[in-house]
């Protein structure tokens, strides 16, 4: 009977050949979101790397020359450079032994913080380090590829005297763990004042800017 036949060798074939056609598309949309998310789970760790650096950063700076005995020499320490903060402020009540002195919470006691970049791996990559005093360097964001700190005056220009400062402009560049092979950064990154800090790299990680401004409200006593 008619019904009863089986399918025919070309159609067979047709079948087979749109399956194909088929199975591509799926895998080709599978490949470009899996692509996607892999790139934007990178961005997302960059711009939480760099904001979690950065609000430490903020709270910390806040600080400087903190001293309400007025005698401990709180402030701004030199060399002043653009890739390096160093910064103190007196820390007599938070149970640490912050200078070093083996004495813990002495009145007037000094807690000296260094920002700058090191490569915590030795692989490399830099990353963005932390140092109390004199004690090691912790990294508190990977993979940073630029620190740029600019010190402001009163009225919001840029100075290298230690007296006059009362801001302090920091800009943070960071960089993705893995290359994007479709993607050139070719990108010129600046600070607030609009300066060249980075690039163009021309290669194919991806990253990411943050600047932020920071008043020192304890420079100015």
């Amino acid at each position: 009977m008619r019904w009863n036949r089986g399918f025919t060798v070309v159609e067979l074939m047709i079948s087979i050949a749109v399956a194909g056609v088929v199975m591509a598309g799926i895998y080709s949309v599978n490949r470009s979101q899996q692509k996607s998310y892999i790139i934007q789970e990178q961005v997302v760790g960059m711009q939480q790397s760099l904001r979690g650096a950065m609000d430490l950063m903020e709270r910390e700076i806040r600080m400087a020359g903190f001293d309400p005995y007025r005698h401990s020499g709180a402030g701004i320490r030199e060399p002043i450079e653009s890739n390096t903060l160093l910064f103190c402020f007196v820390a007599d009540d938070d149970g640490y032994d912050n200078d070093g002195d083996g004495d813990v919470d002495e009145n007037g006691e000094l807690k000296t913080i260094r920002y700058a970049l090191y490569d915590s791996g030795a692989d490399g990559d830099y990353d963005l380090g932390r140092k109390v005093g004199a004690g090691t360097n912790k990294a508190v964001a990977e993979n940073i590829d630029a620190l740029d700190v600019v010190f402001l005056r009163e009225d919001g220009t840029p100075t290298a005297n230690v007296s006059e400062m009362r801001s302090i402009q920091i800009t943070l560049v960071a960089r993705s763990g893995r290359i994007d092979p479709h993607y050139v950064d070719t990108s010129v990154y600046t600070n607030q004042q609009g300066s060249a800090i980075l690039g163009p790299k021309n290669d194919n990680f991806r990253r990411k800017r943050l600047t932020a401004e920071v008043y020192c409200r304890n420079l100015a006593f």
